[in-house]
């Protein structure tokens, strides 16, 4: 285990305003509070506390973030008080405590029905300060590393999918790739075992065998671009088990079929030098088609710069290149955690999350969804997907993910034109909002005022933001509408829809031809040949719901129809309350 000292020692190497009393203090007051514990391994308690302070010194973080990972458990697994940690560490670490507390109470309550809404919980708590989320990276990344002594095999497992699920993305969209792999890998030990022995067996006979090749090859690679007036540093970048994996699975090719099993990471002074040394590449070598991607030009969305290409190299060795300067590669590996820069003081300035707006767009999407599982599903799709770049009128650029609409862009804008979305126009060229978005595209929104956005853009929409804004709206109608409404027929129709464009609007369109109301709509089971979706209607005739029912017959769909199910819900609690008390 590392010492105070040593602790010590390795911040200052980085940051000369350290609190060298402070982060002492925090340590002994650690010590401390967890004397009287032990970790599942037998070890002392504060062993784990040091370990998640050390990650976060490697990830060259500020002084009070070190000292809320020493002091991350306190409050939560002993009798230190939120009070208490503001009176001897101040208000800022205080609060960095507690925004960790929540998070790990959660977890304790984590199920598979409670997932998302514990999801939703977790990016509430950290969107004040996102260091609350680098800590508990930081506590789950030694947790995951020694999940091995856990003794419930329940548990272990819930952990492993909760760090794949939610924490490798997460940590994957601040840019923090190495994180983002080790906990990724460390998960995938302990849901895939046998695969993940089987892709290291076969790893190291591939890496035995070609370390002569990679040293060659790199001695090489430095000599031709010397030739060319660049100065480069070359390492080796190998690819952890479960990204291989991973990508077999994705491409259904075999291990040996991979070309970037190991590669070359060329490392440069500026962006210019990343094109020149690009063109000697592809000058010297054949290139292997659909492998090039510029991501300086077009960044990721977790704002990851670099050049990745893949060549027939030296002595006719497929072999693939990422090319980036030491700026790119510095965020490459610490994501979020590089902007601290430490020049005349501690201080985070505010303008530096401009390019972390996903996380408040994650908490918007909250804030207006009408189910857990439906922000749940978007964000956690999002937060995978490559990203387009789009442009308004006046040269903003709106970034959003792959196969996006003119729909995500207007809601990307504001919630306002998108609601009052009634046509639009890509590049000049009037389309309708349903079209797919490709990078570049001039995107020109037509809005009414007196217009409201279409159920149909639920299947055409892409991004979260977009689906649970529209959703929002057809509440909000609904309650007003029935404010209004004296009497109404109620009724809920559950329909079997398959997975095509334009039924599920088929459906709402009969729905108000036929005078009904929509009051909820959501989806109660999913399968992959069709979805099943709920409709709780109020109807005014009678004369129309027998329409409506004879209309969704003759478009062949399986349906079911529940009536009073208010009622239905009712009885069926009475009966549960009468079991109780019997």
């Amino acid at each position: 285990m590392i010492n105070n000292n040593e602790l010590i020692d390795q911040i200052k190497s980085y940051n000369r305003f350290l609190n060298s009393d402070s982060l002492n203090k925090a340590y002994n007051f650690a010590l401390e509070a967890h004397q009287n514990q032990k970790r599942e391994e037998g070890v002392p308690y504060i062993i784990h506390p040091v370990a998640v302070a050390k990650i976060l010194t490697e990830l060259k973080l500020d002084s009070a973030t070190i000292t809320t990972g020493l002091l991350h458990d306190t409050i939560e697994d002993t009798n230190v008080t939120y009070e208490t940690v503001k009176k001897e560490f101040g208000e800022e670490v205080a609060n960095l405590v507690e925004g960790v507390t929540k998070i790990s109470a959660l977890e304790d309550k984590a199920s598979e029905d409670s997932k998302a809404e514990n999801f939703r919980k977790l990016i509430l708590a950290t969107s004040k300060d996102i260091r609350v989320l680098l800590v508990k990276l930081a506590d789950r990344l030694h947790n995951m590393r020694t999940i091995q002594f856990v003794k419930d095999k329940d548990k272990i497992i819930r952990k492993a999918k909760e760090t794949m699920e939610i924490y490798a993305p997460l940590a994957d969209r601040m840019g923090m790739n190495r994180i983002r792999d080790e906990l990724e890998d460390l998960s995938f030990a302990v849901l895939n075992k046998p695969a993940r022995d089987l892709i290291l067996e076969r790893l190291n006979f591939i890496k035995n065998n070609k370390d002569d090749t990679f040293k060659n090859i790199s001695i090489e690679l430095i000599d031709l671009l010397k030739k060319n007036g660049i100065n480069a540093t070359i390492t080796g970048r190998e690819k952890t088990p479960f990204s291989i994996w991973r990508k077999i699975q994705n491409k259904k090719v075999s291990l040996e079929q991979l070309t970037d099993i190991i590669g070359f990471r060329v490392i440069v002074k500026d962006v210019n030098d990343c094109y020149k040394t690009l063109g000697v590449f592809h000058s010297k070598f054949s290139t292997i088609p659909g492998k090039f991607k510029d991501y300086i030009s077009t960044p990721k969305i977790n704002n990851y710069k670099s050049i990745h290409t893949a060549v027939i190299g030296p002595k006719k060795n497929r072999i693939e290149i990422q090319i980036r300067t030491h700026e790119m590669h510095e965020f490459a590996q610490r994501g979020i955690a590089s902007h601290w820069k430490y020049k005349s003081s501690e201080k985070f300035s505010e303008l530096s999350w401009k390019e972390y707006d996903w996380l408040r767009d994650l908490v918007e999407i909250i804030e207006a969804g009408t189910s857990p599982e439906h922000y749940y599903e978007f964000t956690k799709l999002q937060m995978f997907q490559e990203n387009v770049f789009c442009f308004t009128p006046k040269g903003a650029v709106i970034k959003l993910p792959q196969k996006a609409t003119p729909i995500d862009f207007a809601y990307a804008v504001h919630t306002k034109v998108g609601n009052s979305a009634i046509g639009c126009s890509v590049n000049g060229r009037q389309s309708t909002l349903q079209t797919i978005l490709k990078n570049g595209d001039l995107v020109n929104i037509e809005t009414a005022n007196n217009a409201s956005p279409s159920l149909h853009w639920l299947s055409s929409s892409t991004t979260g933001k977009a689906r649970s804004a529209i959703r929002r709206y057809w509440q909000d109608k609904s309650t007003e509408n029935l404010k209004t409404i004296e009497k109404n027929y109620s009724s809920t129709i559950e329909v079997d829809l398959p997975h095509k464009p334009g039924v599920l609007g088929h459906i709402t369109s009969l729905i108000g031809l036929n005078k009904g109301n929509i009051v909820n709509l959501e989806i109660i089971k999913r399968k992959k040949e069709h979805l099943t979706f709920s409709f709780d209607l109020q109807i005014k005739d009678l004369k129309n719901f027998s329409n409506l029912i004879s209309q969704i017959k003759q478009s062949n769909l399986r349906f079911k129809i529940i009536r009073h199910k208010q009622k239905k819900n009712a009885f069926i609690r009475r009966i549960f309350e009468n079991f109780k008390r019997n």
